[in-house]
């Protein structure tokens, strides 16, 4: 199949979509590509999300099972664990995790299986698209070779990286109108992958190279990572000064130029920015380059979460009270408010802390009933629960749902890593924050 036979069965919908990974970044892809009239299989080795898909039921926070199911239903959305589905795909586009092994070097075994089952199955023209987050260099130098083994690129195979952009959580910014970068191996294979991009995403953003692309992804939560890193020694150093952090930004952030505010917080969580940094890292000291802020900034961030222990500890000391036996409840376990994504939450370090000193503690989370996490296994109290027998709560996460002025009223001591009780009326003699 031409290039220009390809684009037609993409732009009259004629094309076979698979969707390799279909967790938070997959299955809202898979049902745009299914909205916009392509025919999408999502392929999976989790049997439990192949079953729900099929089923029609969702396990995003984001999508409504009531918005999966109609396509499910017409046969334009499914699920498989089988690779054959894609022996006839048109076009494969990759969501696979990208994590770190234990020593933050980047752990690309998901991307290599997934590269091996596409070559299993690979036929002349094919539109494969990578959109996991990685290094730059990755589309270029593992997928490429691996999928041009009898195959030209360009001619009888086209790749293109694209990184996904999803925000857990956001409603204003989703699949559709948040801009997507892409970048392709060659012209022609940009040129195919724009053709199924420009059918589900509002804006395309074409940039010169596939290692572009993926700078593009790294650049964006590598700017995040280091002004939090920077606004969480802000928050260190106010301590020291007697002022009040919070109170400082939200002043500086009413110039109306050149300042942009960053909040700090208990540690970084989520699926991005704790890890796609430490892609661009790596990636640099094999080129023998040291990324000083990147890595500065990873160990501030990586330190809050024991930062959170000592201000926990220090808040008990002067209320005359050990950490030791002490009771203490975790006010949000998610990475993020109003989401039930646990992923690198820094809930789990500041639990782990808190229990290594002798701590008892739970945690309240309405959004996650149980964790098992880090070696902690337990479920949530009811969030209706009173908040008076515990000797101090550590909020974590504010989650809109926890009845913040019901907390301020009964707790006896509140550690606020998130300024969450500014607004709410009460005693905040018994707040400590960051």
């Amino acid at each position: 199949m031409s290039q220009l036979e390809l684009i037609e069965k993409i732009d009259d919908k004629s094309a076979r979509v698979v969707v390799i990974g279909i967790g938070y970044v997959g299955l809202p892809l898979a049902l745009e590509l299914a909205r916009s009239g392509y025919r999408v299989t999502g392929y999976d080795k989790d049997p439990v999300k192949v079953r729900l898909l099929i089923s029609g039921e969702s396990y995003i926070g984001d999508i409504a099972s009531s918005e999966l199911a109609p396509f499910v239903k017409r046969g334009v959305l499914s699920a498989s664990a089988d690779p054959a589905v894609l022996d006839s795909a048109d076009a494969v586009v990759v969501c696979v995790p990208t994590p770190l092994n234990k020593t933050k070097d980047p752990d690309m075994r998901f991307i290599a299986w997934a590269a091996d089952e596409i070559a299993a199955h690979q036929h002349e023209g094919m539109l494969i698209v990578l959109e996991s987050t990685t290094y730059p260099g990755t589309t270029r130098e593992l997928l490429v070779p691996m999928l041009t083994k009898g195959y030209e690129i360009g001619k009888d195979v086209f790749v293109a990286f694209s990184p996904e952009r999803v925000d857990p959580g956001n409603t204003r910014y989703t699949t559709r109108n948040t801009p997507k970068v892409l970048g392709g191996t060659t012209p022609s294979c940009l040129a195919v992958a724009q053709a199924l991009y420009s059918h589900i995403i509002d804006t395309v953003v074409p940039v010169s190279s596939t290692d572009s692309a993926e700078m593009v992804k790294l650049l964006e939560n590598t700017f995040r990572a280091v002004n939090i890193a920077l606004v969480n020694e802000v928050a260190m150093m106010s301590r020291r000064l007697g002022i009040d952090a919070w109170e400082v930004i939200r002043a500086a952030a009413t110039k109306p130029f050149g300042f942009m505010p960053f909040y700090p917080g208990p540690g970084l969580g989520g699926h991005c920015i704790p890890v796609d940094p430490l892609y661009l890292s790596w990636k640099l000291r094999s080129l023998k380059f040291q990324a000083r802020f990147i890595e500065l900034a990873d160990a501030i961030n990586s330190a809050m979460p024991e930062y959170v222990v000592s201000r926990v500890t220090d808040a008990l000391n002067t209320r005359k009270k050990s950490v030791m036996g002490a009771t203490i409840l975790v006010a949000g376990v998610a990475y993020k408010p109003d989401v039930s994504d646990v992923r690198e939450s820094p809930a789990f370090n500041v639990m782990e802390g808190l229990i290594r000193l002798g701590a008892n503690v739970s945690y309240v989370d309405p959004h996650v009933p149980e964790i098992d996490e880090a070696g902690i296994k337990m479920q949530s109290v009811s969030p209706f629960a009173s908040f008076a027998g515990y000797d101090a709560v550590v909020v974590i996460t504010h989650h809109r749902s926890l009845d913040w002025e019901r907390m301020l009223s009964e707790a006896q001591l509140i550690v606020d890593t998130r300024d969450a009780l500014r607004q709410v009326p009460g005693d905040r003699t018994k707040v400590a924050t960051l």
